[in-house]
């Protein structure tokens, strides 16, 4: 049962984060922490989201903005060590509440569909967010999603900038994690379990993004964060 969980769990996250630019540590950390320990759990995320994003950064990189990636980048240094310290000293329980309210919020806040600018401020700070979220809960996806989403971005440059960011803050914060928190043979072996999976993921999911429906994609995206946050809070 256990592996067949983490199938399912790999190959769908791999399947939407090909397809939409993010969703793979939002569908594949709160799921796989019913597999793993934390520890465990995020760092699978982190290899794994890193093979997704240097399969896929080739093919659309003339879509990626240069600019806001560059101040994501920066803005995200700060936030990796305030995350890590989080990540170190927070109980199981509570990193999981942690991550439902962090969706939760995200969710409620893209059914609002409020709208905002982009300035290099805002740029930095949403670094500086998913930066100390990505190393706090293996999870750097929320702000960049509600960012691009509030800014109207269009799907293809929101994907190509999201995974060209991942390329970076997953491999920062993959060593930091190493570092801090430690890591073990069981991290490896389920990562490499999970290659072929992301995969199958990569063929699926790219087939899948020139067909999407934005109208449809965006409720099929809000259910998935629902039932996702609202999963975290009854564990």
């Amino acid at each position: 049962m256990t592996i067949i969980l983490f199938i399912v769990i790999i190959l769908f996250a791999s399947i939407l984060q090909t397809s939409t630019g993010f969703g793979f540590s939002i569908m594949a950390t709160p799921f796989l922490l019913l597999i793993f320990e934390p520890k465990e759990a995020i760092q699978i995320n982190f290899v794994l989201s890193l093979v997704i994003s240097a399969a896929l950064i080739r093919k659309i990189r003339a879509d990626v903005d240069m600019g806001i990636l560059k101040r994501f980048m920066i803005g995200s240094l700060p936030g990796l060590p305030i995350g890590i310290l989080i990540f170190l000293f927070a109980e199981t329980r509570n990193l999981k509440v942690g991550i439902g309210v962090v969706i939760l919020a995200l969710t409620f806040l893209l059914m609002l569909n409020f709208h905002l600018k982009t300035t290099k401020r805002r740029d930095f700070f949403v670094g500086g967010l998913s930066g100390l979220l990505t190393t706090g809960i293996g999870m750097p996806g929320p702000p960049l999603l509600l960012y691009f989403s509030g800014t109207g971005t269009p799907k293809a440059q929101l994907r190509a900038t999201t995974l060209a960011f991942y390329l970076f803050i997953y491999s920062i914060s993959l060593v930091v994690q190493v570092l801090f928190a430690g890591s073990n043979k069981t991290v490896w072996i389920s990562s490499g379990m999970g290659l072929p999976l992301v995969v199958l993921g990569l063929y699926f999911g790219q087939r899948l993004f020139h067909r999407i429906n934005q109208k449809y994609f965006r409720i099929f995206t809000y259910l998935i964060l629902l039932f996702t946050g609202v999963y975290l809070f009854t564990q």
